[in-house]
């Protein structure tokens, strides 16, 4: 679902409803005149991937230009986000900004191709999501307290899974084993699907996954959904307490936003900015967000960049207590 097709009078139509392609206005401030490319820095089938498709598809249809889906997945975003920063500054190639790349990567690797403050254009926030810590059915714990009184009483025995090293369900688990005082081993996967599996399967303990994969999972009683990482609880899955209410200042929610490469002109900027905006306000994409537990969250260009100066400095000391370091 990469974008709509339109027909040339309906693109022109699409173009048209659009009020900020006035008459008099330059051709780079008339965006956009041409398909746009979309990177996102995960791999076809995830959550963030669908959101992401979800986004464009709107897009699309709101402009009368496609939205070209290119999936660059690999190094937990940082592949893509890199190819995002070396693209054309030209608003026609842009992509997703998130927690992992952008808030979290810049302390957990040794060194990054990109500077995650000065290499891109910011757009807006799209999503924000919680993730969910589940465990398999049959470990003996049915809340927090008995899971953390279990885990306390066995450093090192116990592991949990994420999608990746540098992404937020890994940092999710490190913030968990720091507020927690316990001791449970990182075991890092290629994307959360085979930890899932693992999981269910009791080759591994626990799992911090995005919300979607892993509320489905709890629903069908294949594993047993412990607490959320978002201060309140998601409207996905009411019954299941925030993680903070056992742990003072537990707290990491994902987030994505669009983003270019530096040096896009500001017109461009809140071209974009705007018409993401009534996207997000779409009853359509508002619910189709909704039911998979991520809920809209537009920003302007520079409430983005402020956003995530301060979720790297939240999280630096977070990684750097943990101890995880990628070469």
């Amino acid at each position: 679902m990469a974008g709509f097709l339109h027909t040339p009078r309906r693109a022109l139509l699409g173009t048209l409803a659009l009020p900020f392609l006035a008459p008099g206005l330059r051709a780079e401030e008339a965006w956009p005149n041409r398909p746009v490319r979309f990177i996102v820095c995960y791999a076809p089938g995830g959550p963030t991937d669908v959101l992401s498709r979800l986004w464009c598809a709107k897009m699309a249809e709101l402009t009368g230009q496609q939205f070209v889906v290119e999936n660059r997945a690999g190094a937990a975003g940082n592949i893509g986000t890199d190819a995002i920063a070396k693209s054309r500054p030209d608003g026609y190639t842009m992509g997703m900004a998130n927690i992992a790349p952008h808030a979290i990567a810049p302390t957990l690797y040794t060194s990054l191709p990109y500077d995650a403050g000065r290499d891109f254009s910011f757009f807006c926030g799209l999503w924000q999501m919680p993730n969910m810590l589940v465990v398999n059915k049959d470990l003996p714990v049915e809340n927090i307290p008995e899971l953390i009184r279990l885990l306390r009483a066995n450093p090192g025995r116990y592991s949990f899974g994420s999608g990746g090293s540098g992404t937020s369900p890994h940092l999710s688990g490190e913030l968990f084993n720091v507020l927690a005082g316990v001791q449970v081993v990182h075991v890092p996967y290629r994307g959360t699907g085979p930890a899932m599996t693992d999981v269910v399967a009791g080759r591994l303990h626990l799992i911090f996954d995005n919300i979607p994969g892993s509320i489905a999972q709890a629903r069908q009683g294949t594993v047993r959904a412990m607490g959320v990482t978002s201060a309140t609880p998601s409207p996905v899955a009411p019954d299941v307490p925030p993680i903070g209410q056992f742990l003072q200042g537990y707290e990491i929610t994902a987030w994505a936003g669009a983003c270019g490469p530096a040096g896009i002109a500001p017109a461009v900027v809140e071209r974009i900015s705007a018409v993401s905006r009534q996207a997000l306000a779409t009853a359509e994409l508002s619910k189709a967000y909704l039911d998979l537990g991520a809920t809209p969250w537009w920003t302007t260009p520079a409430e983005l960049a402020a956003h995530r100066e301060r979720e790297q400095a939240k999280l630096a000391p977070v990684i750097r207590a943990s101890g995880a370091r990628v070469d």
